[in-house]
Parts: structure tokens; C-alpha cells; sequence
């Protein structure tokens, strides 16, 4: 008995010491928010980090939600030493109305047993709806300026109006025109358009439709999207391991474009680059360059690689060369 005891008291001891060494404050830094007044079926979302800067995995067992006005999704239940992930908490604008919040209790069984509490709330008015509930720019590119439009359907005061669109960005832009006004129904429609000086890659931001309602003026509408360059190498890091000089080593690579184009050269610093080029203007070019040193300097080398295209649209891609270089 006295040592079954002793066996019971150092396993409570030393989880306890495991659980002290992780600093669960730090882990989830943010652990409330607030969703303000957002329209009825407006995509509303939140993203919880959990920042696992500790030497041992972290594992989600589950996340329970207090109220089904809130969805939480674990991006990763796993989560590895020095990495993030996410807990998005999606408010259902499409079934709940009106003042609305959610506990999620995050509940995690490795290292050690801990649960952890997040609180979101917001208000869903019931008067107002986007349709759809969110702007979304999928794979666009960055040669032209892209719109998408969204409707705003209002029911309830004849004098409400929208005055004017706030945008975080100034590569986002919008703007609405009045549709219909009429039986206590008023329409808009709301522009919105990514200009082509948007930066390369995912972006999730809201604009703020202000309207002249003095108890709820502030409405978010939702906007996400990736913009893709109009030109890509495949593979983005080009890996030629050791290389003797004067000798060299060939590499196969993937040039995409999203118009028809025809390559003009390929150059990168410290490299010759032989190729060969086709005169022909397509999507796709599969490429089989060779690259040798061109100077008597050794060691490792981290060289850019440059596409140019032809014709007037001065286009360019480039990737990253990587080699080990040594002596004859």
C-alpha cells in the first residue's frame, strides 16, 4: 500500500511539473473576439493561433462549443514544436439572429491534460443580408484589375442608406450603387475590385459598409482571395548539389504563365546558363537547362535565376539556384 502510494504521488508530481513548463498563456495569445454587428449569412470568421514554441508536440483532443452559434474547426490537432496552427471559430450569421456568443473549450490530452477557454461574441442583424455572404477572388492574376460584386439586401427603415465603403488596403478597392428603394425593401449592389498592384499570395481582409442606421452604422463584409503572379517556376529552389568547376549539372524546369508567352533568356549571377528556347507562344514551357560556373570561386553559392519573356509585356520570373562548388 505504501508504495503503490509513493508510485500514485510521483506520477501526479511530475505531470504537474510537465504542465507548469508549458505556458499556456503564451501558446493561445488570443483568446477573444469580438465580431461586432455583421449582416445576416455574412462568411464570418476567426482564427485562433496556437503558437507552440515549447520542445514537445502539442495534440488537440477536441473542441467543444457552447452554443451552435459558433463552429470551431481545428486546422491541425497536431501541432510540433516551433509551429503554428489554428482554431477558426465560424459564426452561423445564417441561422442565429441577433446578440449571440459562444464559449469554445479547447481541450488537449499531450503533452499533459489542459483545457483551454476561448470566447467569441458578436451581434447578427437580422435586417440586413449580404448575398453572397463574402467577396472571394480565387487565383487571380496581377496584369489586370478584377471585380466581384455583391448584393445588399435591406428590410426596415425607408430612409436607410449606405454612405460610404472603408477599405484596409489601398489595392482593395469599392463601390455601390442603389438598385432598388420600394415597400420598405432597399437593394444596393457593392463592387468590389483587386487592383493589379496587390501583393502575390493568400490575403483575408473586411471592408466596412457604413450606413446612416446610428445604433448599428459599422457592417463588415468579408474579402479574401489569392493572387497568383502572372508567371511561375517550378520548382522555386533549384538544388544542383555539388558541382566540380568547369563541369556542370542540367535541371529540368516548369515555366507557367497564364497567357500564351514566349521566353526570350534565361541569366543568373555567377552561372553560365545553356538552353534551348522555342520561338513558339504557349502556356506551359518545359525547360532542360544546364548551368556551369562561371568564375574559379568555391564553396557554397546562392544564385537568382532570371526569366525574361519576349515582346512588349516585360515579364519575369525568378527562382532560387543553390550549389555546392569545389575545385577541379
Amino acid at each position: 500500500m505504501v508504495r503503490t502510494a509513493l508510485v500514485t504521488l510521483f506520477i501526479s508530481i511530475a505531470a504537474t511539473c510537465h504542465a507548469q513548463s508549458i505556458n499556456w498563456k503564451e501558446v493561445f495569445p488570443v483568446r477573444k473576439h469580438d465580431f461586432g454587428t455583421v449582416a445576416v449569412a455574412a462568411k464570418t470568421e476567426f482564427s485562433f493561433p496556437i503558437q507552440n514554441e515549447s520542445n514537445r508536440p502539442i495534440h488537440i483532443r477536441t473542441v467543444r462549443a457552447s452554443c451552435g452559434c459558433t463552429t470551431p474547426i481545428i486546422e491541425s490537432k497536431t501541432i510540433q514544436p516551433n509551429q503554428t496552427s489554428y482554431i477558426r471559430a465560424r459564426f452561423n450569421t445564417d441561422t442565429f439572429k441577433g446578440k449571440r456568443g459562444a464559449n469554445l473549450t479547447v481541450v488537449i490530452d499531450r503533452p499533459v491534460y489542459t483545457e483551454v477557454r476561448l470566447r467569441v461574441d458578436g451581434y447578427i442583424r437580422s435586417d440586413m443580408v449580404f448575398h453572397p455572404g463574402s467577396v472571394e477572388f480565387e487565383n487571380v492574376s496581377t496584369s489586370e484589375p478584377t471585380t466581384q460584386t455583391v448584393k445588399v439586401l435591406y428590410a426596415g427603415r425607408k430612409n436607410w442608406q449606405i454612405v460610404k465603403i472603408e477599405s484596409p488596403q489601398s489595392w482593395l478597392g469599392a463601390s455601390f450603387k442603389e438598385l432598388s428603394r420600394g415597400r420598405g425593401r432597399i437593394n444596393y449592389e457593392v463592387s468590389v475590385t483587386l487592383n493589379n498592384d496587390a501583393p502575390i499570395g493568400f490575403f483575408q481582409d473586411e471592408l466596412v459598409v457604413h450606413t446612416n442606421d446610428s445604433e448599428m452604422p459599422r457592417v463588415p463584409l468579408r474579402v479574401s482571395g489569392e493572387v497568383s503572379a502572372p508567371l511561375k517556376i517550378s520548382p522555386g529552389v533549384i538544388a544542383l548539389g555539388s558541382i566540380k568547376q568547369g563541369s556542370s549539372a542540367t535541371k529540368k524546369l516548369v515555366v507557367l504563365g497564364q497567357t500564351p508567352f514566349v521566353i526570350e533568356s534565361l541569366t543568373a549571377e555567377g552561372w553560365k546558363v545553356q538552353v534551348s528556347l522555342g520561338s513558339e507562344a504557349k502556356k506551359t514551357h518545359i525547360l532542360q537547362p544546364s548551368f556551369t560556373p562561371d568564375d574559379n570561386e568555391t564553396g557554397s553559392r546562392k544564385s537568382e535565376l532570371v526569366i525574361q519573356v519576349a515582346g512588349d509585356n516585360a515579364m519575369s520570373a525568378t527562382a532560387l539556384i543553390t550549389a555546392e562548388i569545389s575545385d577541379k
